[in-house]
């Protein structure tokens, strides 16, 4: 067996990396929706609708328990994880958001009074709403079930 058949053949990554991808398309078709202009960056963009880390997270959660069940120790390592990196998405990174949001509006109102200070444009969409980890996270259920066992 190659490496590239023992990689397709390893449920719970392809599952992970299925959902990580689907994410970054909803997020993509989403932004050229509202926006109505095509952004390739997006398609490798933190934060938005729905959270891509959720997704991933909770696809490799629930592909384990589909493998190896519940009492086994890949889903304590996976559950664990999961929940650490969506109470992140929410709090930390999101609050990081916020911050980005207040100092590029300070830096703008500088340079309106001042033109000698430049904007630093820091990425304020880096974190997500409950909602959107929330919709992540229902996406990555649902992949592991559409992914055959091997």
């Amino acid at each position: 067996m190659t490496v590239l058949q023992s990689l397709l053949s390893n449920h719970m990554l392809v599952c992970a990396l299925l959902a990580y991808a689907m994410a970054q398309i909803i997020k993509f078709l989403i932004f050229i929706i509202r926006d109505r202009k095509v952004e390739f960056a997006m398609l490798l963009s933190a934060g938005g609708m729905p959270s891509s880390h959720a997704a991933t997270v909770m696809a490799l959660t629930v592909s384990s328990v589909r493998q190896y069940g519940f009492d086994s120790p890949y889903f304590a390592i996976c559950m664990i994880f999961a929940g650490i990196v969506m109470y992140d998405a929410t709090g930390v990174r999101r609050a990081a958001g916020e911050h980005a949001k207040v100092i590029n509006k300070l830096l703008s109102d500088l340079a309106s009074s001042d033109p000698a200070v430049q904007e630093a444009g820091l990425k304020e969409l880096i974190g997500h709403t409950p909602f959107q980890v929330a919709v992540g996270a229902l996406l990555g259920f649902v992949i592991p079930f559409l992914v055959p066992l091997p």
